[in-house]
């Protein structure tokens, strides 16, 4: 996914990842822990990294994280990750998360927001220079 497409609404992008909390990753009153939702976004993100990379990536920040609406139990979610910057061993990823509830009638909206770094690595799990496009 190019930066232009990072930009482009959701209804015109597909996510890289899709999944529904259930009750163990939420508190009792059925609010999606906000730690579940950065293990979904680093997942997410990891996609479009891993591609560009070629191979293995790690993750090394966290640049930006925005939690901009709740999360509940049953929502359909929907992680859309774009490359947005790359470097000589490093790529950041914009993620944005949909939550698609009461799914009858089609209620989407943006909770989550992130922007994260990730670095190629080698099979000794050290730095390495991105591949050529």
């Amino acid at each position: 996914m190019s930066t232009e497409n990072c930009r482009l609404p959701p209804s015109e992008r597909q996510p890289v990842l899709r999944v529904i909390p259930m009750p163990k990753d939420a508190n009792l009153h059925g609010d999606v822990f906000g730690g579940w939702i950065m293990a979904q976004v680093d997942i997410a993100g990891a996609v479009p990294a891993t591609r560009r990379a070629g191979g293995r990536v790690a993750t090394v920040a966290v640049n930006a994280f925005q939690f901009k609406e709740p999360v509940f139990v049953g929502d359909l979610l929907s992680f859309y990750a774009g490359i947005v910057k790359v470097g000589r061993t490093s790529i950041t990823v914009a993620v944005e998360v949909y939550a698609e509830r009461r799914r009858m009638e089609a209620d989407v909206i943006k909770v989550t927001e992130a922007t994260l770094t990730y670095v190629a690595t080698d099979e000794n799990r050290r730095s390495r220079p991105l591949p050529p496009v």
